[in-house]
C-alpha cells in the first residue's frame, strides 16, 4: 500500500512493517555518475570494496577509489555512504535545503511531529553490492533517485529482532540470519520510489542496477503530539537506564 495522504502516515508511521509513500519532492538531481565522482574526494565520505577478487585486489581498488578513472570506479562492486550532505549545499546539492528538507520538515511541523535530529544520507552502489544487516536508531524516509535497489526487511520484526536487542546492538552482521521467506517484506525500488522505513528494524539492500543513487531522510526522536514510535520506546528506555550513552548514537554509527 501506497500512503499519500498526511493523515495515512500519521496513522502508519509509528509501527512495522515498512510502507510505499509519495512525497512530491520539487529537486532534480546531477547525473549520479557525477555526484559519485564528486562525493568520493570527500574527506568524509565512507565506502567499502566489495567482491570476490583476492584480498590485494581490494586493496588497491580502496588505495585509488578517489583518483582512478570514474568510468574505471563504477565497474567495481562497492558501496558508499555519505552523512553529511550540508557540505554540498553550495555546489553539488545547490538547492536541496530550500526545496526538500525545509518543505518537509515545514509539512512534519504543521502535522503536530517534532524530532531531535533530520538530515539526509546518500547512497551509492553498483551492482551485485549489498548493505549490511543492520538495524537504525532513528527513522528512514527511503528515496531512490538513481538505478534499483531491493529493501529487505520483515512484515513483523518482533519475531526476528526484539526492539530491546536491537538498541544494543544484536542485529549488525554482514549478511541476514537464516529466516523465512514468507515472512520477509522485499521492495525493488525504481527511480522516484519512496520507502518508510521503521526505527529499530532490521533490514538490508541490494543493488540490482549498474550504478544506483538513493537519498534517506533520517528522522531522529522523532514524535507525534507526544508519542514515539513503538520500537523507539526501548531506546528511550535504554536512554533512562544509561544516560551517559544518550545521544551517542549518531548518524555515524549507522551501518552500511
Amino acid at each position: 500500500m501506497t500512503l499519500t495522504t498526511p493523515d495515512d502516515f500519521a496513522l502508519r508511521w509509528r509501527q512495522p512493517p515498512n510502507f510505499s509513500l509519495e512525497v512530491p519532492f520539487d529537486y532534480m538531481f546531477q547525473p549520479a555518475i557525477d555526484v559519485l565522482d564528486h562525493v568520493r574526494r570527500d574527506e568524509e565520505v565512507r565506502f567499502t570494496i566489495l567482491g570476490d577478487d583476492d584480498w590485494q585486489v581490494r586493496m588497491d581498488r580502496t588505495a585509488a577509489f578517489r583518483t582512478a578513472p570514474i568510468e574505471e570506479i563504477v565497474t567495481w562492486p562497492f558501496r558508499l555512504v555519505h552523512f553529511n550532505l550540508s557540505r554540498f549545499y553550495d555546489d553539488l546539492l545547490n538547492g536541496f535545503q530550500e526545496e526538500v528538507m525545509i518543505p518537509w520538515r515545514t509539512h512534519l511541523s504543521g502535522q503536530g511531529f517534532t524530532w531531535q535530529r533530520l538530515a539526509p544520507i546518500l547512497f551509492l552502489s553498483t551492482k551485485g553490492a549489498a548493505s549490511t544487516y543492520h538495524n537504525d536508531n532513528s527513522h528512514g524516509l527511503v528515496w531512490q533517485v538513481h538505478g534499483s535497489k531491493t529493501f529487505h526487511s520483515y512484515l513483523d520484526p518482533d519475531q526476528h529482532l526484539s526492539a530491546e536487542a536491537a538498541v544494543i546492538g544484536e542485529t549488525t552482521g554482514e549478511d541476514p540470519p537464516a529466516h523465512d521467506p514468507a515472512g520477509r517484506q522485499s521492495v525493488t525500488m525504481h527511480p522516484g520510489d519512496q520507502l518508510w522505513s521503521h526505527a529499530l528494524t532490521p533490514h538490508w539492500v541490494t543493488t540490482e542496477s549498474a550504478l544506483a543513487m538513493s537519498v534517506t531522510l533520517s528522522h531522529g526522536g522523532l514524535c507525534h503530539q507526544g508519542r514515539f514510535a513503538e520500537r523507539e520506546l526501548a531506546l528511550r528506555t535504554y536512554w533512562d537506564k544509561y544516560p551517559d550513552e544518550a545521544w551517542t548514537h549518531d548518524l555515524r554509527i549507522v551501518r552500511y
